[in-house]
C-alpha cells in the first residue's frame, strides 16, 4: 500500500489553469478570496499574500515593541523574520510547545509587544487560544496566530480574529489550504494593514494563486476535521505520543532511539516523498528525542482506517 502526499485538487488545478490561460480573465478571484477568508476568520480586513512567510513579515512589521516567540513547537521563520526586522526577541518557556499564559508573567515585556505562535504546538497539540488571548488582551500584548494548520476549525476557536488580534496563514504545499503558493493575513484592526502597507504591496499575489485558494476554501472545514480525526485515531493506538489528549494534525512519539527508529520507519512505510517522518529534537516540533509523523502531509485518501492501521502496526512493531 503506497501512501501519497497531499497535492492540490484537480478542480483547483483546472481553475488555476483556466485563469492562467485567460479563459476566466474577467473574474475577481482575489477580492472574492479576501472576502471569503475574512468570513472564515471572523475578520473585518484581510489580504492575500505571496507566501506564509510574507504574511509573517507583514504581521511582525506592524509590531512596535518586542516579539515573544515560543521556545519550541513554533516555526523557525518567526525568529528569522523578527531578526531581519531588528525586533527584540523574547523566548517564552513552554511545555513541549504548549503555552501557559502564566509563564508570560515571568518575562520583562516592553509596551506594544506581540506574541506569535502556531494554532497547534508542533502541529500536534491545540493551543489554549482563548486563555492566551484573554491574558494578552489584559496585558496589552498583541496576539499573532499562525493558523496555517488551524484554518477551518469547526469549533471556531482556532484561526479566528474573535480570539487572536492577527491571523496569518500559508497556503503552500502541503497545507490545510493546499495550493502550492500564497498565504493571507487577517485582522479586525485596520492599523495592521496601514503600518504594513509597503510589505503587503511587495508581497502581492495574483489571480492565479487567488483562484486556487478560493477553490480550496470550499472544503477547508472538512479537510481539517478529517485530518484531526485521523490523528486522534492514531494517538489512541500508539503509546508514548506527546500531548495525546490534544487535537492535532500530526503525532509525536517520544523515543530515546529516535534517530535509528526514524531511519527504520522510512524503510518500512512506503512513502513516495520525504517529509512524512521527522526526527526530533526539532525546534518546529519539540526539543526532545522523538519521532514526528506528519499526518497533515498525506493525501486525504490516505486517511482511511486501512492506511492508519498500517501506520499503527509499523510504529508499534518498533516499540
Amino acid at each position: 500500500m503506497l501512501f501519497e502526499f497531499k497535492t492540490p485538487k484537480n478542480e483547483t488545478k483546472q481553475i488555476m489553469s483556466d485563469v492562467a490561460s485567460g479563459k476566466l480573465e474577467n473574474t475577481t478571484f482575489e477580492k472574492d478570496c479576501e472576502i471569503r477568508v475574512c468570513e472564515l476568520t471572523s475578520a473585518e480586513h484581510g489580504r492575500i499574500t505571496s507566501s506564509g512567510n510574507n504574511s509573517i513579515f507583514a504581521a511582525l512589521n506592524s509590531v512596535n515593541g518586542s516579539v515573544i516567540i515560543p521556545d519550541q513547537g513554533a516555526w523557525h521563520g518567526f525568529k528569522q523574520i523578527a531578526k531581519f526586522l531588528k525586533k527584540e526577541i523574547i523566548l517564552l518557556k513552554t511545555d513541549l510547545g504548549l503555552i501557559n499564559p502564566n509563564e508570560i508573567d515571568e518575562l520583562d515585556i516592553p509596551d506594544d509587544s506581540a506574541l506569535i505562535y502556531t494554532s497547534f504546538a508542533g502541529y500536534t497539540a491545540e493551543q489554549d487560544v482563548k486563555a492566551i488571548s484573554k491574558y494578552c488582551k489584559s496585558n496589552g500584548i498583541t496576539t499573532i496566530e499562525d493558523a496555517s494548520a488551524g484554518i477551518g476549525d469547526e469549533k471556531k476557536i482556532l484561526g479566528s480574529c474573535r480570539n487572536s488580534d492577527i491571523v496569518i496563514a500559508s497556503t503552500g504545499q502541503p497545507k490545510i489550504i493546499n495550493v502550492g503558493s500564497g498565504g493571507f493575513i487577517c485582522s479586525n484592526d485596520e492599523k495592521v494593514f496601514r503600518e504594513s502597507s509597503l510589505p503587503l504591496k511587495l508581497s502581492k499575489t495574483n489571480e492565479i494563486i487567488s483562484s486556487g485558494i478560493y477553490e480550496e476554501l470550499k472544503s477547508v472545514e472538512r479537510n481539517l476535521q478529517v485530518t484531526v480525526n485521523a490523528t486522534n485515531y492514531l494517538k489512541k493506538h500508539i503509546p508514548n505520543t506527546i500531548h495525546s489528549d490534544k487535537r492535532g494534525v500530526n503525532l509525536i512519539i517520544r523515543d530515546d532511539d529516535s534517530k535509528e527508529k526514524t531511519w527504520k520507519l522510512k524503510k518500512v512505510l512506503p512513502i513516495n516523498r520525504s517529509g512524512f517522518i521527522t526526527q526530533c529534537p526539532n525546534y518546529n516540533r519539540v526539543k526532545a528525542k522523538a519521532i514526528s509523523i506528519e499526518i497533515k502531509n498525506l493525501n486525504y485518501n490516505c486517511l482511511q482506517k486501512e492506511y492508519l492501521d498500517e501506520i499503527i502496526s509499523a510504529i508499534n512493531n518498533l516499540q
